[in-house]
Parts: structure tokens; C-alpha cells; sequence
């Protein structure tokens, strides 16, 4: 499953010296993530909980975690990674700042990929290979539709309406991209030559769709669940990822390829949830080209709600 990985992933993509990257080939990334989260706690309404939840948090990497020490009676990280939460934690400048943060290691998702993996290992894979490409993606799409995902899904040591400011830190497209990639994964694996089909099985795309969207609205049903009356959620979400091969892609889009990540329905979602605060789109450059590889980055939203 593509969510073990996770820590291995973290420790090269994130931390202090990833940071000071990203803050050179792409400062605006992090002025509008932390610039985000610190607008949300000048407007979180005294009269609301002063607890802070990090959904996604890793190693904080584009959190402002002293900022929001500072202004919160606790604050929780919460991630699979633990390692990630650990290194995020050890940062603070003092033992007072580090008691005052709590650690929540889980599956974010609910463990999704989990349960899918279990649907996938049930198929009759050399059976389906024989009768081709179609019969394939027929079963992959009858396992996403047959996954179950928790609505919202629940975890022990967050209590619902316990936090008067909830950030989901660029975590929502992974909750349904890496059992999607786990999909593909499998298929490759037994029938390499099959694996371009999906794109053209039509049942296959909109299972797929049906079940990130199913994975979205849940995610966000648990944003309004942990989040006390009154008080502010901070979303960042990529919308779309690319590569480009140009030395300066922000003024050469002929050079870039996109692919879309997010559902546009995932606005309309949004709207339906909560009320808009603010709202910022902007880019994000993770990797630079160079000889004989792509550069990538993902176009960005992030919002306060209420």
C-alpha cells in the first residue's frame, strides 16, 4: 500500500531543510500557508475553544507550530507519521512550548487503504488478466465502489467540537490518491500491458470519481465535526499538480502539463460546509527541472471557513 510509505516519502519532502527550500524556488507557497493559519487565529473568536488541531501536520513543514503555541491552551498534530510529529514537536525552542503540543499518530482516512487493499486481495487476478483489460477494471471499479468510508471517520484523543481552530494541511488529496494509485498499482503488477485501458473504461472512471468524492465530503464532514461553535477551519488542498520543463514555468505555460487532482465539485462542497473567510490561490514549485527530468509543482487553494 502506497500510505507505507508515508515516513519514508516525509523524510526526504519534508522538515528544516525543506523548508529552507521552499522558501527560496517558492516563497509564496509558505507566506500564503502560514499567512493562512495566522489570519485564522487573529480572527478565532475569544468565546471559542483556544484548542488547536493539525490534520496533516508531518513535520510541520509549512505549519507556523511556535505561532500557534503561542496562541492555544493545546495543540494536537495529527498524522500516520509519528516520526514526522516527533521531528515537528523537537523543534520548539523550549520544553513549556513542547509540553503544550500533543501527538495523534493515525490513518487520517479512516483506514481506507487498508480496507480496499482486502477488497483488491479477494479478486481473482489470473482469472481476470485472461479475459482482458476490461474484465480487469471491472472488478477494480466493483472494489471501489464496495469500500467503505467512514463519514466522518472518527479517532481516539479527538473529541468532536473540541477545537476552536482545525487545519487540514495539504492532506486531503492524498486520502484518495494513494488507495487510487494502490488500484493501479495492483493492476500493473498482474497485467502491465492492460494498465493505459483504465482511462478509456468508463464504469472505471466514474467509480473512481464516486469514491474521491465520497472521501472529500467525509473529510470535510470531520473538519465540522472536530471544530467547536464558532470557530475557523484553515483548508489547504493542491488542486492541480504539474510538470514543466522550462526554466521559468510561471511565464511559459506552453512548457507545462497539468493534471487535475481534485474534483471541481469539490467547491461546490466547500460552499455547502461552511462559510468563506478568506480565500487564496497560488503556486507551489516542489522540484526544479533538471537534465533528463521534469520539473513539478501544484497550483494551490487554501481558505479560511466558518
Amino acid at each position: 500500500m502506497r500510505i507505507t510509505t508515508l515516513s519514508v516519502n516525509n523524510a526526504q519532502t519534508q522538515g528544516p531543510r525543506r523548508r529552507e527550500i521552499i522558501s527560496r524556488q517558492s516563497p509564496q507557497h509558505l507566506e500564503n500557508a502560514t499567512g493562512l493559519m495566522l489570519q485564522a487565529l487573529r480572527l478565532r473568536p475569544a468565546s471559542v475553544s483556544r484548542g488547536t488541531l493539525v490534520l496533516g501536520a508531518g513535520a510541520c513543514t509549512e505549519v507556523p507550530l511556535a505561532a500557534l503555541v503561542h496562541n492555544s491552551d493545546e495543540v494536537v498534530l495529527a498524522d500516520l507519521d509519528g516520526i514526522s510529529l516527533e521531528q515537528a514537536r523537537a523543534e520548539l525552542s523550549s520544553p513549556a512550548m513542547r509540553r503544550t503540543v500533543r501527538l495523534v499518530t493515525d490513518d487520517l482516512s479512516g483506514g481506507i487503504s487498508a480496507s480496499l487493499d482486502r477488497l483488491l486481495a479477494r479478486l481473482p487476478w489470473a482469472a481476470l488478466r485472461k479475459q482482458g483489460s476490461r474484465a480487469l477494471f471491472d472488478a477494480a471499479a466493483s472494489c471501489l465502489e464496495a469500500c467503505p468510508v467512514s463519514d466522518p471517520p472518527e479517532f481516539a484523543g479527538l473529541a468532536p467540537g473540541g477545537f476552536g481552530l482545525v487545519i487540514s494541511s495539504l492532506v486531503l488529496s492524498q486520502l484518495f490518491s494513494y488507495p487510487l494509485l494502490d488500484v493501479l498499482d495492483r493492476v500493473q503488477r498482474v497485467a502491465p500491458e492492460g494498465i493505459n485501458e483504465q482511462e478509456h473504461h468508463r464504469g472505471y472512471q466514474e467509480a473512481a470519481q464516486a469514491f474521491r468524492m465520497r472521501v472529500i465530503v467525509a473529510h470535510l464532514h470531520l473538519l465540522r465535526s472536530l471544530l467547536d461553535t464558532g470557530g475557523l477551519v484553515v483548508l489547504l488542498c493542491d488542486q492541480r499538480g504539474f510538470v514543466f520543463d522550462a526554466p521559468n514555468p510561471q511565464v511559459a505555460s506552453e512548457h507545462r502539463r497539468t493534471i487535475p487532482l481534485i474534483p471541481r465539485a469539490f467547491f461546490d462542497l466547500v460552499a455547502q460546509n461552511f462559510t468563506l473567510v478568506e480565500r487564496r490561490e497560488w503556486e507551489w514549485l516542489t522540484d526544479m527541472p533538471a537534465e533528463g527530468r521534469y520539473g513539478r509543482g501544484y497550483d494551490v487553494i487554501g481558505y479560511v471557513l466558518r
